[in-house]
């Protein structure tokens, strides 16, 4: 098969070509870099999403059956700005959605995330696939997947024939995983907000290649929709300061908030005030239907994987 995958050199990108060219398929890695090395079976080619001409000319000329698409900022850089995050996240998904219908691509595999649910109060304790799509406008990655997921429905109702497969991804653990998330878990001690139990879900980087693999390449009636991606089961904050041997330390929300007003102008810290939510709403992904509909297990559980990533973190820490 003739897969193209956006974003294809970056970290989930290059997990899930090297598996799909493993598996035979013919695989174009799009993005603006190319890969130190290419797996057989992949071909580079410069991509940008924000280009709408590029990213048609590259559709065209490589004519895949099913395009994966990666692109995104889920850790903006110093220099990121929320113009530029919507370019690429929102904009970016448009530019590459209207090229699949321009040219005949059967199958679009889409990288959303359980942030698409958005961080409220009133979340269920376990969200799924019928849960409403609510993400919040003070987290930009939150409220972009939010409305790529609008565009991704309307897209659906009217271009029925393009195949959309939808993965709302939970925290990625892997080896050499270090992200935002597990910034939290470096800190001497663990927030609780307002006593929440904040639960996180996990999934294994090598089980998200896989399932992509499977979205990509499996059947329409099983694979395509929203599927909620995540390990079985959930650690409460309290269980990953145990895991980490650290104490989990109970902050009244107010005080939080006066905290973090003062020290995010002055770039002491990523949050705002108005973020405390992103701790203390967390959504839980279950995974009824990736294991049911959708057919794929994840090897690991939400605990195994932590498990492995903290193993795999006090490694490299020793070396």
């Amino acid at each position: 098969m003739k897969i193209l995958v956006t974003g294809g050199s970056g970290f989930l990108g290059t997990a899930a070509v090297r598996r799909l060219t493993a598996a035979g398929h013919d695989v174009v890695v799009a993005d603006l870099r190319e890969p130190e090395a290419l797996p057989d079976g992949a071909t580079w080619a410069r991509f940008d999403v924000t280009d709408a001409d590029l990213v048609d000319a590259v559709v065209a000329s490589s004519r895949p059956e099913v395009v994966v698409h990666l692109a995104s900022i889920v850790t903006p850089g110093k220099g990121s700005n929320r113009d530029l995050e919507f370019a690429v996240d929102v904009t970016g998904t448009h530019h590459v959605v209207q090229a699949c219908l321009a040219h005949g691509v059967r199958r679009i595999v889409v990288s959303s995330s359980g942030a698409a649910y958005g961080y409220h109060r009133d979340n269920p304790p376990w969200l799924r696939e019928g849960d409403p799509v609510r993400g919040n406008e003070e987290f930009a990655y939150s409220h972009h997947k939010r409305l790529v997921e609008e565009s991704l429905a309307d897209i659906a109702e009217r271009h029925p024939h393009l195949e959309q497969a939808v993965l709302r991804i939970g925290t990625i653990l892997g080896e050499s995983v270090d992200n935002q998330i597990t910034a939290l878990f470096d800190w001497p001690f663990l927030l609780k907000v307002g006593g929440a139990d904040s639960p996180f879900v996990f999934i294994w980087d090598e089980d998200v290649a896989a399932i992509i693999e499977r979205a990509a390449t499996g059947p329409a009636d099983a694979v395509c929709g929203p599927t909620n991606v995540a390990g079985d089961g959930a650690m409460t904050i309290d269980e990953i300061a145990a895991a980490l041997g650290k104490r989990a330390v109970s902050v009244p929300t107010r005080l939080l908030q006066g905290v973090l007003a003062v020290l995010k102008p002055v770039g002491l810290v990523a949050y705002g005030p108005e973020q405390t939510r992103f701790l203390q709403f967390r959504p839980v992904l279950a995974n009824d239907r990736l294991r049911t509909t959708f057919g794929y297990t994840p090897a690991k559980t939400s605990r195994e994987a932590f498990e492995a990533w903290r193993a795999a973190r006090a490694l490299r820490s020793s070396e």
